[in-house]
């Protein structure tokens, strides 16, 4: 049979041929070259942590101080502050404890003015009479109102001079209190001054003679009360 195809489209079908090995060429072409990437687009790494990583320590507030607090050595701001409070704190809790301290101690001196008056005028009588009658009954009872060096050296005085002079004349002294002030107090301590009156008796005058005497009596807190620690003569 023979080849019926005309020579018109013989040459259509080569140019149909030719043109697809071109777009062929051109598509492998285009896959084998490198297309640009988006901005941010890449590879994602992974990066699997290791056995036995701990995570870094968060920073201190060491750590956050600035640089030229650093670099000078000094303390920053905020700690600066907590010490500056902190010190007027203190004083204030010391201030507070000062004063709490001072008023008892006004309260205690208050009290003890009160109670050193009472025991000054219970004493001055008791210390300061006596009767050749019953000298070391007197003088005992007076002991139990004395205190430390003075209790001694009312004992040896008593013991030596006055006891031996009222047995030889027959001395009588009565005394009493006409008037009592407290001179100054603490709370263990206090001077008080006494108004006292004496009337003595003895072989040796007619009659009795009444002595008006001032007499600053010196009292301490002991464990019994208050007793005489000193007496003078004014």
């Amino acid at each position: 049979m023979a080849n019926t195809t005309s020579p018109a489209r013989r040459t259509m079908s080569a140019a149909a041929r030719a043109a697809a090995k071109r777009a062929k060429r051109a598509e492998q072409l285009k896959q084998r070259t490198p297309q640009p990437q988006e901005p941010g687009s890449g590879r994602t790494v992974v990066i699997e942590v290791p056995d036995g990583w701990d995570d870094p320590p968060e920073p201190s507030p060491d750590d956050l101080e600035s640089p030229d607090d650093r670099g000078t050595g000094r303390p920053s701001r905020r700690r600066l502050l907590t010490v500056v409070l902190g010190g007027l704190l203190a004083l204030g809790l010391v201030a507070v404890a000062m004063l709490g301290w001072q008023y008892r101690e006004d309260r205690r001196a208050e009290a003890a003015r009160g109670e050193a008056l009472t025991a000054a005028r219970q004493a001055a009588p008791v210390v300061l009479s006596y009767d050749y009658r019953h000298l070391d009954r007197d003088f005992t009872r007076a002991r139990q109102r004395l205190t430390g060096n003075f209790r001694d050296e009312y004992r040896r005085t008593t013991g030596t001079v006055v006891g031996p002079t009222a047995a030889k004349y027959h001395g009588v002294v009565k005394a009493t209190v006409s008037a009592a002030s407290v001179v100054s107090a603490s709370p263990d301590k206090a001077v008080v001054l006494l108004f006292v009156n004496q009337v003595t008796e003895s072989t040796q005058v007619s009659g009795s003679r009444l002595d008006l005497n001032r007499v600053r009596m010196t009292m301490t807190r002991a464990s019994g009360g208050w007793k005489v620690s000193a007496v003078d003569a004014l």
